[in-house]
């Protein structure tokens, strides 16, 4: 059974760097890109983060270049979003993704986690 279990949201003060985590199940997860997505009451899903099968390469959306940061250990099936200046327009539901590398057709979906940036 395919998982990608999301941790890590919560209430963060402005200014925040909290970490969130997908941990990855039931899937070969080093032959999968790995994205993180967000969205926002009453707005559509965005991308935020990506990164490569072998974590040699990443890009970012431009609001949360410099700030935000994707990483993964394919060791521990797990992939990360670094958020650091936290600001609130960050607050949304962060969705992880997973696509198979040679695949446009095979994917899955967390279930998201909610991040509040608030004082």
């Amino acid at each position: 059974q395919v998982q990608l279990v999301e941790s890590g949201g919560g209430l963060v003060q402005p200014g925040g760097s909290p970490r969130l985590s997908c941990a990855a199940s039931g899937f070969t997860f080093s032959n999968y890109a790995m994205r993180w997505y967000r969205q926002a009451p009453g707005k559509e899903r965005d991308f935020v983060a990506h990164i490569t099968r072998a974590g040699g390469l990443t890009n970012y959306a431009d609001s949360v270049k410099g700030r935000f940061t994707i990483s993964r250990d394919n060791a521990k099936d797990t992939v990360y979003l670094q958020m650091n200046s936290l600001k609130p327009e960050d607050t949304a539901v962060y969705y992880c993704y997973a696509k198979l590398y040679d695949s446009s057709s095979v994917y899955y979906w967390g279930q998201g986690t909610q991040v509040t940036v608030s004082s």
